[in-house]
């Protein structure tokens, strides 16, 4: 059983799966019917679709709610009640928060939220502190800037919720933040798994100062796939000399899921407070067993001043055949999320995932921690470029180092690719979402 259990609620997270199941059921039809009698957008979508909150009688019949996409939500923003339109469900003085989506897959997404759906958030991140051994007598680091992007506002919250004390690093620049954390004695950290992986390079490079010397002794990643990764993870454990945890979650879905301090290899999905789905890509039919990748739709099943009901998030997942060690009976994501589908692409007639790319270059000693996989079509034939970072102390092991890396990657993605060799801090760095997949052939 996990440690300090007497510090956690069981009741709710070893609930025998029935049990959630049917209160899963119970959040949906209410959930349905808020949205069905207060949004307009969700409203027309049931009735043009047939569906109505009577025929909601089973967990199978969700199965039958139309799904909503971005890029349906992107179509009904800027009107009346601005500028959140039609998916809106209370008065526009009840809204309380604002954010929006990060904007790397198109035009961001409005999220409005009353306080009630904030405090809901700080809930749903209170359940992953707990779950990787956040206690009140943490001092927690936030490096992020802080602005209308949801990323970790949740995390500092929840962080406050469970005792914790937080230090904001909002507007400090890199360098002035691993002094801060020096300075405060800081023990935990919040950042996307490049965000670490950049902290650590530039106290290392740039200040002399050893990560795992500091005392952070965990960190949470959320925003990129990167801590799910075990070549990533093993990178950033051994920099910072602490436990990495990974978490998922959206600005249009909420804080869905999280790894515990057992690290079962996935993600535990909060059960309690979300419904997912995961549908098979090509045939759309839903997969309820182990052992077969699909994208994940996802219903919040408490926010209630813009629903998120079966959205689907292009998130790529896995059903894990495995309880975790931990007694949480929360269901469990294999690898975590593995990737978007809109992402997984194939190649060659091959498909390729950039999760598959980043765990071989992050496994290969001699290369840094930054990539870039960039993707043409020369006539009908495509092309993938694989450009890489070579560390000044592995100038004279280039040769087997790329032999290494044509072995792993043909092994991993049955793939050829024309490697580019880089200078050391040649690649692009990023703070937030990395963009390091470049898929060009659209262009052509």
């Amino acid at each position: 059983m996990i440690k300090n259990a007497k510090y956690w609620n069981p009741v709710i997270e070893t609930l025998p799966q029935e049990r959630l199941r049917n209160l899963q059921f119970v959040k949906f039809k209410r959930i349905f019917q808020w949205a069905y009698d207060h949004s307009k957008f969700h409203r027309a979508l049931y009735e043009k679709a047939g569906i109505a909150p009577h025929d909601i009688r089973s967990l199978d019949d969700i199965r039958h709610v139309p799904k909503v996409e971005k890029s349906m939500m992107r179509e009904i923003q800027r009107k009346d009640p601005f500028p959140y339109g039609d998916a809106l469900c209370v008065p526009l003085e009840q809204v309380s928060e604002y954010r929006q989506t990060s904007g790397t897959t198109g035009q961001p997404v409005y999220q409005a939220d009353t306080w009630q759906d904030w405090e809901w958030w700080a809930e749903s991140w209170a359940f992953i502190l707990w779950a990787q051994g956040y206690r009140p007598s943490d001092r927690v680091f936030i490096p992020f800037g802080y602005n209308v992007f949801v990323a970790f506002w949740a995390g500092h919250y929840a962080a406050e919720k469970i005792g914790a004390e937080v230090v904001p690093g909002g507007v400090l620049d890199t360098q002035a933040r691993i002094l801060k954390i020096q300075e405060v004695r800081a023990t935990a950290m919040m950042a996307t798994p490049t965000y670490v992986l950049g902290m650590a390079a530039t106290a290392k490079n740039k200040m002399g100062i050893d990560p795992a010397s500091l005392s952070i002794n965990k960190i949470t990643c959320a925003g990129e796939p990167g801590a799910s990764i075990p070549s990533t993870k093993k990178r950033m454990e051994e920099a910072w000399g602490a436990k990495v945890y990974d978490h998922a979650g959206a600005t249009e879905i909420g804080a869905w899921s999280f790894e515990c301090e057992a690290q079962p290899g996935g993600l535990h999905v909060n059960d309690a407070l979300f419904l997912v789905e995961i549908e098979d890509i090509e045939t759309g039919e839903i997969i309820d067993e182990p052992g077969k990748k699909g994208k994940m739709v996802i219903t919040a099943l408490d926010r209630q001043a813009q629903p998120c009901i079966r959205f689907d998030s292009k998130d790529v997942i896995e059903w894990s055949s495995d309880p975790c060690p931990c007694g949480r009976t929360f269901k469990l994501i294999k690898g975590g999320v593995i990737g978007r589908s809109d992402d997984i692409t194939k190649v060659k007639g091959v498909l390729l995932s950039p999760s598959a790319i980043e765990e071989v270059v992050r496994g290969i000693d001699g290369l840094s921690d930054e990539f870039e996989v960039v993707v043409k079509k020369k006539g009908d034939i495509d092309t993938i470029a694989l450009k890489v970072e070579l560390m000044p102390v592995a100038r004279e092991q280039q040769e087997s180092i790329e032999k290494e890396l044509v072995d792993l990657l043909r092994l991993k993605t049955n793939l050829r690719y024309n490697l580019e060799f880089h200078d050391y801090e040649t690649l692009p760095r990023y703070e937030v979402k990395a963009k390091r997949f470049k898929d060009l052939r659209k262009e052509h």
